[in-house]
């Protein structure tokens, strides 16, 4: 009965916890009973609600004033000093022009008439970068350095309770007086801000209290804690300890361990059946109150989340999740937003996560620093596995240094049960002493990384070729790349990624990796008319843009890391309804998930028409295995022009859509009108066709269409078609490195224009009643063009082009004025671009786009009008001069929509420009580091040999 009663009144204070936990995240005092641990914000919770204290900046902008400034917050994205980019001081501990404003803060408070008597300590959740504090006039924090991590002070002895007003004082120095800080934080490829940048409270305890805990619970149902209590207590003490589930029902038995005289810590340690692990796509979480008691007097209570996981590292192996073998689909984030730099709202953290979810990954590092608490727990509860990381950007702090900003991060962070792995810096920003610091602090032992080196059983060389790649997971480390396909404007991410996961995941020492990076670190300049800047090309680096525009990269990682694969790639005309499935979630039966289908129709101009759609029996596929599921399809399917099959995750999210079409291009246009007359007559040096609605003019010297009226007004269209063929500037006629050229280097971002000069040999023309044939036959790459215009208004062009030889561009143009065109539509995969080493993440459908030109790095506009489309049945360009379409007869062209824009310093390539085009061979796409030569089979140049031949339709007017 008393150990009845003892449960019942935990699980009382358990409620009464949660219920204060709630409370203390409102702006009014905290005020909890003498067993709770109460919090008073002094500061706002985040970006959202920062609450105004008195400030004053040393230098740079507002300064030699007293005014006020919202905490928390980067101050300068306030107004006040200067701002800084930290690779202009790369490797320089102190270098002239670095920033080093002061700010000086004020805030008077006052707390609560109950806490009298209770421990009260005030914490700091991240300050930029030396601070000291005191209140009241006496010293609370003498010197902490080191930007992100949370320290706190006893400030029992310092302030007054009740209606007596207590003053804060806070001096934060922007560089720090320690060089290594300088070094490890400040001389990084990031912005460099000052400021309060994260919250500022006070927490009062009981006098006798539970200081920390420590948890390791297994997948397994083994749990552990180290309980830490505030000061040493008598053999008369124990601690209680009662986990409970999501819904707050008792999981077991209370656990008790009595406290050894005068010790002040406890371990507690029990086995529980039947609980639920947690993995990222089975983020289960269990609480667990911990009660301080002496005798059955109750002095404190803390409650801590957690999730039973059992992380092991097999050497030569890999990395095993509750016994199965994952591997990490992962990102590299930085805290930031544009008009708040690192200082954020919870929301701004669950929606980090959400975004990451969304394609499909299931790991991300927190590069180069700790993240915010709130991210933490977004990434517990919607389920990513996580590296934390030590900041040591190519530099480190010195060891004493270390110790305590290695203590700070690991005990805030511990309990968490995302945290998967440490990071002791990067790139060689490693203090090597403090690798023996992390296990003692963590009793769940996780393995430390050293990112871009080979330490602790991984290889985590960051931007390998796909061939050293290769060579790297013949070693006998685990490969895991913390840093991968460096992202820059539309390059890397995507841009090779099923070639290097293809690898990854079938090597049987392959774990994943870290792409670089998850959004562009662009700040808005309050110096500058609040411009976006992202240091040119240093910090574009993202999927996203920096207020989240997603880029096409994101659906490419989204397809390709779909944890459900349907690998068909067309459908048989026999389609029985049956579709192959992989299974590649690590956890999850697919019988958990749900499918479904629709039959659609696409017509011309007009939004697509579902005609039929329907659910599918989930299948029982085991993790990891392959089965199929039936489509319940009508038996009139085929009349349909699309099949769209859609899997959504057990959460209700969806994974992917699949589509499939059955039939020709030109079965889904007609460009013929009502039946009228045709004619062609000469005119000097042209041949002038006409029918009821268009007159096109044919230069007889060239054999091009050089004009076209329609119903009398002037289209801009013509010049073609005319052959077009581009090859990167570094290589050689062999595709390899042009060793024989001293500047090749300079020149594997740029592709020359290799068309050819095409000499006309023969031009005839033939009219009958029905239609008018133009003909013209060449010397050179382009062959020969035949034209065929009848009199109910439909055109088509017949080509034929042979090029012998190596080439990363190859089609048919034509010319059309970019500044007189003001939108498209087309039915084709959409609605983004493609490249030739990233055409996954599109969707076959109608599509619109107004007309943009973003500039990469500086505008965010997506998804980009201009640029190469996969799969495409038609277009229809709108422009100030009317309309014009384009229909194709040739499944596997590209359509290319003028030329693709790089960013203002070209780092990416530099192309040709080709109007408005239908190529058989379009450019892959290189990254930041690696050119496309180095990132896999989809991304070489193509050998192309024999002739090639389509056929273009056109329509002028709408």
């Amino acid at each position: 009965m008393k150990q009845l009663k003892l449960q019942m009144g935990l699980l009382l204070v358990a409620a009464f916890v949660s219920v204060l936990n709630v409370q203390a995240q409102k702006k009014s005092p905290a005020v909890a009973t003498s067993t709770e641990t109460a919090i008073q914000y002094l500061s706002g919770h985040g970006s959202d609600d920062a609450v105004d204290w008195d400030f004053f900046c040393t230098d740079g902008r507002n300064s030699g004033k007293w005014t006020k400034i919202k905490v928390p917050s980067c101050w300068e994205l306030q107004g006040f000093g200067t701002y800084q980019y930290g690779m202009a001081f790369y490797g320089k501990a102190d270098p002239p022009g670095v920033a080093k404003e002061q700010g000086k803060y004020k805030y008077k408070f006052k707390l609560p008439k109950e806490w009298a008597g209770r421990v009260v300590r005030i914490v700091f959740d991240g300050v930029m970068t030396d601070c000291s504090a005191q209140i009241n006039g006496r010293k609370c924090v003498g010197l902490h350095q080191g930007s992100f991590y949370r320290f706190k002070a006893d400030v029992s002895d310092r302030v007054f309770f009740g209606d007596k007003e207590n003053l804060l004082e806070v001096t934060v120095s922007k560089e720090s007086a320690n060089t290594s800080v300088n070094m490890a934080e400040r001389r990084a490829d990031f912005w460099n801000f000052g400021g309060i940048f994260r919250p500022v409270f006070v927490e009062a305890l009981p006098a006798q209290n539970i200081e920390r805990t420590a948890i390791d619970a297994k997948a397994d149902g083994t749990f552990a804690a180290d309980v830490y209590l505030g000061s040493g207590q008598g053999s008369d003490f124990k601690v209680v300890a009662q986990l409970t589930d999501k819904e707050g029902k008792n999981v077991g038995k209370a656990i008790e361990v009595p406290v050894r005289g005068g010790s002040d810590r406890v371990k507690v340690e029990g086995a529980f059946s039947g609980i639920k692990t947690w993995s990222p796509e089975t983020p289960n979480l269990y609480n667990v109150t911990f009660s301080l008691m002496q005798g059955n007097t109750l002095r404190h209570t803390v409650k801590e989340r957690f999730g039973f996981r059992t992380i092991e590292v097999r050497p030569s192996d890999g990395l095993y999740i509750n016994g199965q073998k994952v591997l990490m689909k992962g990102v590299n984030r930085h805290s930031f937003r544009p008009e708040t730099g690192r200082t954020l709202s919870k929301k701004d953290n669950y929606d980090d996560v959400k975004l990451i979810k969304e394609m499909n990954m299931n790991a991300v590092r927190l590069s180069h620093y700790p993240s915010n608490p709130e991210f933490l727990d977004a990434c517990d509860e919607l389920g990513l596995y996580v590296m934390v990381e030590l900041c040591g950007w190519h530099g480190n702090y010195d060891t004493p240094t270390g110790k305590k900003l290695v203590e700070e991060m690991v005990t805030r962070d511990l309990n968490h049960p995302c945290v998967t792995f440490w990071s002791n810096g990067n790139e060689g920003g490693f203090n090597f002493d403090l690798d023996k610091e992390f296990p003692v602090l963590d009793p769940q032992k996780r393995p430390v990384i050293h990112p871009w080196a080979n330490f602790s059983g991984f290889e985590t060389m960051h931007y390998r070729s796909y061939g050293e790649s290769q060579e790297y997971m013949r070693k006998p480390e685990i490969f895991m790349p913390t840093e991968f396909l460096h992202g820059l404007y539309d390059g890397g991410h995507g841009a090779g990624l099923y070639d290097y996961w293809e690898m990854m995941r079938k090597h049987p020492r392959g774990a994943g990796g870290f792409l670089w990076s998850f959004a562009d670190e662009g700040v808005v300049r309050t110096d500058q008319n609040n411009r976006i800047d992202n240091q040119g090309s240093w910090a574009p680096d993202g999927i996203v843009g920096p207020h989240f525009e997603k880029e096409a990269s994101f659906f490419t990682i989204r397809q390709v890391w779909s944890p459900v694969q349907v690998n068909v790639a067309s459908l048989p005309e026999n389609f029985n309804g049956v579709l192959p499935l992989e299974n590649r979630y690590d956890f999850i039966n697919l019988k958990n998930c749900k499918f479904s289908w629709k039959l659609a129709k696409l017509p011309y101009l007009k939004e697509k028409q579902v005609v039929a759609s329907g659910e599918v029996a989930s299948p029982d596929v085991a993790a990891h295995a392959s089965g199929e599921l039936k489509l319940s399809l009508p038996s009139d399917w085929h009349k349909a022009d699309v099949l769209y099959f859609t899997a959504t995750d057990p959460f209700g999210k969806e994974i992917w859509t699949w589509d499939w079409s059955w039939k020709k291009p030109t079965d889904f246009f007609s460009f013929a009108g009502q039946k009228g007359s045709v004619s062609a007559r000469e005119e000097g040096d042209n041949l002038i066709v006409k029918t009821a609605s268009d007159e096109l003019i044919f230069s007889k010297k060239s054999g091009e269409l050089v004009n076209v009226l329609h119903d009398g007004k002037a289209v801009s269209f013509g010049k073609g078609p005319r052959f077009t063929a581009a090859r990167r500037g570094d290589r050689s006629m062999d595709v390899f490195y042009n060793h024989d050229d001293k500047d090749a280097k300079s020149k594997e971002r740029i592709y020359n224009d290799i068309s050819g000069n095409d000499k006309l040999t023969a031009f005839t023309f033939k009219a009958t009643a029905d239609s008018v044939t133009v003909d013209a036959t060449y010397f050179g790459n382009l062959q020969k063009t035949h034209w065929t215009i009848s009199a109910d208004g439909n055109i088509r062009v017949d080509y034929q082009y042979d090029y012998e030889g190596e080439v990363e561009l190859m089609g048919v143009k034509f010319d059309y004025p970019e500044d007189k065109v003001v939108s498209k539509q087309w039915l084709g995969n959409g609605p983004y671009r493609v490249w030739q080493n990233r055409v996954h993440g599109t969707l076959l459908d109608n599509w619109q786009r107004d007309y943009n030109d973003p500039i990469p790095g500086e505008s965010f506009e997506y998804p980009e009008f201009k640029g190469y489309f996969a799969n495409w049945k038609w277009v229809n360009f709108t422009t100030k001069e009317g309309n014009f379409a384009l229909g194709n007869d040739d499944p596997d062209s590209y359509l290319g929509v003028f030329t693709p824009r790089d960013g203002r310093d070209a780092q990416l390539f530099t192309l040709p420009q080709t109007g408005i085009s239908v190529l058989k061979v379009i450019p892959a796409m290189r990254n930041k580091v690696n050119s496309t030569d180095l990132i896999g089979p989809s991304s070489q140049a193509k050998w192309v040999s024999g002739a090639q031949k389509g056929s273009i339709y056109l329509k002028f007017g709408k």
